[in-house]
């Protein structure tokens, strides 16, 4: 017998490979629709996102395809394609802005946390620190010296491995859920110095433009320029990665 989850299963998949089928055949929008649907209740997956962002593509919608190329990178970040093809929609963007280069190990730190789920991450810490307490008790109540020794330097290197991998864990979470980096979907917005449309406007940006979420008031966002400058747009010019 089929469990629930089993035919749930099947069926995205059967779903997601009809779409392959549709972009396959250059029916972009209607793989386009299936894929998003999948998106909507959701299904989440590098592959599938990275689906999304090349039919987004092929129909000229580089905002969208830069949305879900970023989204794609998130769950897999060693992913060469969709470094390749996101920089390449990101060409095709009006705005360029030279932005500051993250600090190296800022770079890394992120790349590691992404390698992995949150969930596993914090599996791996949880079981550290079990080991670490352990090995901790060995050290404490035994009386044989080399063991002491051994335990003790393991019990300390378990420590450390639970505090990175708890380390890797939040990361993870703050880059997937919380980060505020969005996409600008609006063929062109003015950001302005007030969340109203009375506020001076500061600057004018244009769709695909990679900024960072501030703040948020009603319907209105507050929104960091890689350059730094900020001002307020609404909310539905800003899609989140």
């Amino acid at each position: 017998m089929v469990s629930g989850a089993d035919l749930n299963e099947n069926n995205t998949d059967q779903r997601f490979m009809e779409g392959v089928e549709l972009y396959t055949a250059g029916k972009y929008n209607e793989a386009l629709e299936i894929w998003k649907s999948l998106y909507n209740e959701g299904y989440r997956s590098a592959g599938l996102n990275y689906n999304i962002a090349n039919a987004c593509f092929k129909i000229n919608d580089i905002p969208g395809a830069i949305l879900f190329y970023e989204r794609a990178l998130l769950l897999k970040p060693s992913g060469e394609d969709i470094r390749y093809n996101l920089e390449i929609a990101r060409t095709m963007v009006v705005d360029k802005f030279n932005e500051v280069p993250e600090v190296f190990f800022i770079t890394w730190f992120n790349f590691i946390s992404l390698s992995a789920r949150s969930d596993t991450w914090a599996a791996v810490s949880i079981l550290s620190f079990i080991l670490f307490f352990l090995l901790l008790s060995l050290y404490l109540f035994s009386s044989r010296y080399r063991l002491k020794v051994a335990s003790f330097w393991i019990a300390l290197s378990l420590l450390i491995v639970s505090g990175s991998t708890l380390a890797f864990s939040l990361r993870n979470r703050y880059l997937l859920n919380y980060s505020g980096k969005a996409i600008v979907d609006c063929p062109q917005v003015s950001g302005r110095s007030s969340p109203d449309e009375r506020g001076n406007e500061l600057f004018l940006i244009h769709e695909g433009t990679k900024v960072t979420v501030t703040d948020s008031l009603k319907v209105w966002y507050e929104i960091r320029l890689p350059d730094g400058n900020k001002g307020w747009v609404p909310r539905n010019c800003v899609e989140k990665i």
